[in-house]
């Protein structure tokens, strides 16, 4: 049996000791799962999940905590402290995770958030991160297809928009033009895909095609008019954040809903909102 460091792995409990209990971990031998972790009614021969990683020592030991972040994933991750060999980030467990500076595409300070990547670093086997993530993201063609939906890591902003890390595995970007509610580095949140470029990059977007259609919010916006005693203190001049917060849609298709029901004559604009029209 085979281990892997840095993710979760099922261990059978095979021996109990005063400071925990002691986990089959194969070629590795017999791994120490402290006290603190083991869970209640725990007994020799029960199978436990537990994150393996390397303590203070650079001993192999196991927890129950779940981390921020596994070997293999990206994550956006707070510094906790720095020293004269790299940053070290808050990453759930009691052992930070460190940045070596090779591995900074900045210097680090403490109580800032980075997005980085875990890895096994191949010289001293231990778990590292770090935030040149470009060369950790697949150069594979992805195989999504037009409106597949995906989970998204915000990583970066650029004059474009916000590049995205997408489904822990490739580069997605989101446009401005297409942006319509806060967007910051290290969001989590679902999107969708509007097309994968001939390089293998994935343009994205967050509201799905064919949602918003016209007639359909045209009604829904007449009936929160009528619900919210005639009147709402948002009209086309409005900021799309707040058209977003509370319609969940685009400012362009709020735009368009608010010109079919102005052209209908069911709603009056004015500086300061919208109201129905009178009979």
């Amino acid at each position: 049996m085979s281990i892997e460091l840095g993710k979760f792995n099922v261990l059978e409990v095979v021996k109990e000791v005063d400071f925990g209990v002691y986990l089959d971990g194969g070629e590795e031998g017999e791994l120490l799962l402290p006290t603190r972790y083991v869970p209640e009614e725990c007994n020799i021969g029960d199978f436990l999940n537990v994150f393996l990683y390397l303590d203070n020592e650079e001993r192999l030991i196991a927890t129950t905590l779940t981390p921020l972040v596994q070997v293999g994933e990206f994550a956006c991750l707070e510094v906790s402290w720095v020293n004269q060999f790299g940053a070290f980030l808050n990453w759930g467990l009691m052992k930070d995770l460190f940045v070596p500076f090779r591995e900074q595409k900045m210097k680090m300070l403490v109580g800032k958030k980075y997005v980085i990547h875990a890895h096994i670093d191949e010289d001293s086997y231990r778990i590292v991160a770090s935030a040149k993530v470009d060369k950790y993201l697949s150069k594979e063609l992805p195989a999504y297809q037009p409106n597949d939906e995906v989970s998204i890591l915000i990583w970066q902003k650029t004059d474009l928009g916000f590049k995205a890390i997408v489904e822990n595995k490739f580069s997605g970007l989101l446009y401005d033009s297409e942006i319509f509610q806060h967007l910051q580095t290290g969001m989590q949140l679902k999107a969708f895909v509007k097309q994968v470029r001939e390089d293998g990059k994935i343009d994205l977007m967050l509201q799905k095609p064919g949602f918003e259609k016209i007639d359909d919010f045209s009604d829904k916006l007449l009936s929160y008019i009528k619900e919210n005693g005639g009147s709402i203190q948002l009209n086309d001049k409005s900021p799309a954040e707040d058209i977003y917060d509370t319609f969940q849609v685009s400012k362009k298709t709020f735009k368009k809903a608010v010109g079919d029901l102005y052209k209908k004559r069911l709603i009056v604009i004015e500086a300061n909102g919208i109201r129905l029209a009178k009979d």
